[in-house]
């Protein structure tokens, strides 16, 4: 579940991880963005997305907005679970701060800041520098396949990205989808004879986990037989256009009428 086409980057991880899964993606196009809104509007439109997937009976939710982890899993785990395991999307700061360096952490404006990403910065940088850099606007792109939005966004996000940063940590699930822009628009900026940017997503992550909860094991060979559905704020319907504008879109096909 998310907003909009944010949750194409854990979909997909989840279809190369398992073929044979049915996946269910629920959005909110008549809600979105959810990033503007109070914490409380936020969890209302996130518990309605969540609960209408629930209906359809799911083995797992993945949240797969940053967002709406910040500030709406507390609800969606009492309203679901046990029943139901709810996955968050946490940005992946432990691994990027692994090799030491210095770190950056692209997000929303709603989630740069905020103290749940404070929070994971100091449980979890163990020590590193870490920049948190605001992208406005970046989400709102990506979501709108609009390739000028992303690229002014992208360029706007990167002069306030310290130019020696080792690792980039991309703490909105929209931005996955854009990872090699953000990876030119960085590189174009770097300092002569420093190493390559390592990005971390957190989209395999959370694909992973997501089989870790329902006692499933991956099997990237197994028949490719899993279906496609859609809810569009809890209505059956077809993947967004925009969403075949990237590899993930694609790579999930065209999708089937929910059922």
């Amino acid at each position: 579940m998310d907003s909009g086409i944010g949750l194409l980057p854990a979909a997909a991880a989840v279809r190369r991880l398992r073929p044979d899964a049915d996946l269910l993606l629920s959005n909110d196009p008549d809600g979105m963005p959810w990033g503007p809104r109070t914490p409380e509007d936020l969890t209302g439109r996130a518990l309605a997305v969540a609960l209408a997937a629930a209906e359809h009976h799911p083995l797992a939710l993945i949240v797969a907005c940053n967002t709406a982890t910040v500030h709406a899993l507390p609800a969606l785990r009492a309203a679901l679970e046990p029943h139901i395991p709810v996955i968050g999307t946490v940005p992946a700061i432990k691994p990027a701060a692994a090799a030491g360096g210095k770190v950056a952490i692209w997000a929303t404006p709603a989630t740069t800041g905020s103290a749940y990403q404070r929070g994971l910065i100091r449980d979890f940088a163990d020590g590193a520098e870490v920049t948190e850099v605001p992208c406005p606007g970046l989400a709102d792109a990506v979501e709108h396949a609009d390739p000028d939005a992303v690229d002014r966004a992208v360029a706007a996000a990167a002069a306030r990205t310290p130019r020696d940063v080792r690792a980039v940590v991309l703490g909105c699930t929209h931005y996955e989808l854009v990872e090699d822009r953000i990876v030119a628009a960085l590189d174009a900026r770097r300092r002569a004879g420093l190493p390559p940017i390592v990005f971390h997503g957190s989209a395999d992550a959370v694909a992973a986990q997501a089989l870790r909860r329902v006692g499933a094991e991956p099997a990237p060979d197994a028949d490719p037989t899993g279906t496609l559905s859609v809810l569009l704020s809890g209505r059956p319907g077809p993947l967004p256009a925009t969403a075949l504008g990237y590899a993930e879109g694609r790579t999930l096909g065209t999708a089937a009428a929910a059922h």
